[in-house]
């Protein structure tokens, strides 16, 4: 009996580790193809540049010390813009979900501004609020809104009605209903939508430093881009790419410490979102 759980195990360890190293494998060996053509000049450098040129810039940007001083910038106006989204979007959506009243007099707004490209929202904005930090934090506000709202519609109109019919013949008041029923159920679906919605501030903050900014990574981009200089965008790339995945893993650790009792939930969030 020993020895076939010992079997049993030792197989289920091997074939976590199968499972670990078969990505890995292929990521190195799609890097090694990707730098091989470029040493071998089958493409242009210009146009895709070595991984080692790449991780060069990357580590003399971090060296230097520039990365990380316009990567603050770039973090300090997303954090704020995500902010201001999750309280606006929590709000509203809170609001619109107990108040029809309100929510059908709001709905042919929503819709209009929803099926508008934030991203071009944002010479207006721009003009609106000038080339400083608030027109980034505006912007990035706007397009991480909607996932926060629409996750805390969807979330508070989700609540059980069986334990809001109970709650309510005991004598609940709304604030109860809502502190009690409709919020704790509503959490995952608000979590979701705050996880889409910190990736999306982070973009909306790089648009804005794309139309107009002294700092940040947005910025780094376009002076890069003019001297022609691919490598060294492809390494802000990349800074931009482990900031977002950070952000998310961040985000779902909250969750899985916050919503600690919702664990089939959990399961699906961290298969769809990593």
């Amino acid at each position: 009996m020993n020895d076939t759980r010992g079997l049993s195990f030792l197989s289920v360890l091997r074939a976590k580790a199968l499972g670990a190293l078969l990505p890995a494998a292929v990521f190195v060996v799609l890097i090694a193809l990707w730098e091989s053509a470029a040493r071998l000049a089958l493409v242009d450098p210009m146009v895709l540049p070595a991984p080692s040129d790449i991780a060069a810039n990357f580590i003399d940007g971090f060296g230097s010390g520039i990365y990380l001083k316009h990567l603050q910038v770039t973090l300090f106006q997303a954090f704020c813009g995500f902010g201001l989204a999750c309280v606006l979007g929590i709000g509203v959506g809170s609001i619109s979900s107990f108040s029809e009243r309100f929510s059908r007099a709001l709905q042919p707004i929503l819709i209009a501004i929803e099926a508008t490209p934030k991203i071009a929202l944002a010479p207006l904005i721009i003009v609106w609020f000038g080339y400083g930090v608030v027109s980034k934090i505006a912007l990035s506000a706007a397009i991480g809104f909607f996932p926060v709202f629409i996750g805390t519609a969807a979330g508070l109109r989700a609540a059980e009605p069986g334990r809001l019919d109970v709650l309510r013949a005991l004598g609940a008041s709304r604030l109860q209903l809502f502190r009690m029923v409709a919020l704790p159920s509503a959490l995952p679906h608000i979590f979701a939508g705050i996880n889409v919605a910190v990736v999306l501030a982070l973009l909306g903050t790089i648009v804005g430093e794309f139309m107009g900014a002294k700092e940040g990574l947005g910025t780094l981009i376009l002076y890069a881009n003019g001297n022609l200089d691919t490598a060294r965008v492809f390494s802000i790339l990349l800074v931009l790419a482990a900031t977002g995945l950070l952000l998310h893993w961040i985000i779902g650790a909250a969750r899985r410490r916050l919503l600690f009792w919702d664990e089939s939930r959990a399961e699906a969030y961290t298969s769809t979102g990593g």
